[in-house]
């Protein structure tokens, strides 16, 4: 695992990712609320994800690798907020990262390259939900500008109980 950010590259997503990114995300499927997924993916599955996020556009998918051994360390999303399409200026945004090199400013890397991606974009804002508790995640998100503007109560169920989810919005 790199112990220097200078050794983390952050890249567009490529197809040749996807097992390492799903078994990141199954990862948070499994063992934590931060997903309301319940059951796990193959890549198979998650290919239309992966393809669903161009190298341009408002819908990026930016990854974090090791520069020595190409191990992919986490990712970053700009997806569509709501399907609508008033919505299109509008993204929801989201990090995951492998769960052993959390707390090292890869999530903060990712989210750099992303922003700055994103700022050609004819965007407006930028959501984050976050499942609580996960003070983590909000201080991240709030080093970006992003502020809370409210809470869902209760809103998902996963693991035999239910999770609030505070929602969380940037100006682009």
């Amino acid at each position: 695992m790199p112990s220097e950010l200078a050794e983390v590259q952050v890249r567009p997503g490529v197809e040749n990712d996807l097992k390492a990114l799903t078994d990141i995300y199954n990862h948070y499927i499994r063992e934590t609320p931060i997903t309301f997924d319940t059951a796990v993916f193959t890549p198979e599955e998650r290919r239309p994800w992966l393809l669903s996020h161009p190298e341009d556009g408002p819908h990026r998918l930016k990854v974090a690798e090791a520069r020595d051994s190409q191990e992919i360390l986490g990712y970053a999303t700009s997806s569509p907020f709501r399907a609508k399409p008033a919505y299109t200026t509008s993204v929801e945004v989201t990090v995951y990262l492998a769960p052993d090199v959390t707390g090292r400013g890869i999530g903060t890397l990712l989210y750099e390259s992303l922003f700055a991606s994103l700022a050609t974009e004819d965007l407006h804002r930028a959501y984050a939900g976050i499942a609580q508790p996960n003070e983590a995640s909000a201080r991240l998100h709030e080093r970006f500008g992003f502020r809370h503007v409210g809470t869902y109560r209760e809103v998902g169920r996963k693991f035999g109980r239910y999770w609030d989810v505070a929602w969380y919005e940037k100006d682009l």
